[in-house]
């Protein structure tokens, strides 16, 4: 049975660094024998249906290895199903229909996100910020934007997401690649 997953490539096409254009990245996922690819935006983002019966983290070193190979570099990955990243959207704690989509992110995690890796964190002082964990995503909202963010520069601490691979996407994003995942499961 055929199933959709989304591809999260991390840290890639950052002021000129890391670059693997989207152009060059479709025929690579097809070349791994998955169908339907399709990207959103240049900051790495995929979708594609598979009939592999790997796991998403046998996927995700799959394309890992795969980027590897042609860009001579290696960037984290991370793949999640559609039913994940629809659930994801629909379990959000906070009002994101009446939020801009700077100002709310989902940063998704290569595992769970425990509450005592975050339990320091003294969350008072970073109000009007606010953080909520969920299944291996944390939410983030910041009403000045990330790049103003002081509280999404202490959960994203190295000795706060220590041996996870993370990535944040802000909300406009994470519903683009819902709809797009829910499209191509749907066809």
């Amino acid at each position: 049975m055929a199933k959709t997953y989304a591809l999260l490539l991390r840290g890639i096409n950052v002021s000129g660094h890391r670059k693997v254009p989207m152009a060059e990245l479709r025929p690579l996922v097809e070349g791994l024998g998955h169908r339907d690819v399709r990207t959103y935006l240049q900051s790495g983002n995929a979708v594609f249906t598979t009939d592999s019966t790997a796991t998403e983290d046998e996927l995700s070193t799959e394309l890992e290895d795969a980027i590897e190979g042609r860009f001579d570099f290696r960037v984290d990955c991370l793949v999640r199903d559609a039913d994940y990243l629809a659930a994801v959207a629909e379990a959000c704690p906070f009002p994101a229909a009446e939020l801009e989509g700077k100002q709310l992110h989902a940063i998704y995690y290569s595992g769970p996100a425990d509450p005592e890796r975050f339990a320091a964190i003294d969350r008072e002082a970073y109000l009007p910020e606010e953080f909520a964990l969920g299944d291996r995503v944390l939410y983030l909202y910041v009403p000045e934007g990330l790049g103003r963010s002081k509280l999404g520069d202490v959960v994203s601490r190295p000795a706060v997401v220590k041996g996870l691979v993370a990535t944040a996407r802000n909300w406009n994003t994470v519903v683009k690649l819902v709809e797009m995942t829910r499209a191509t499961s749907e066809e």
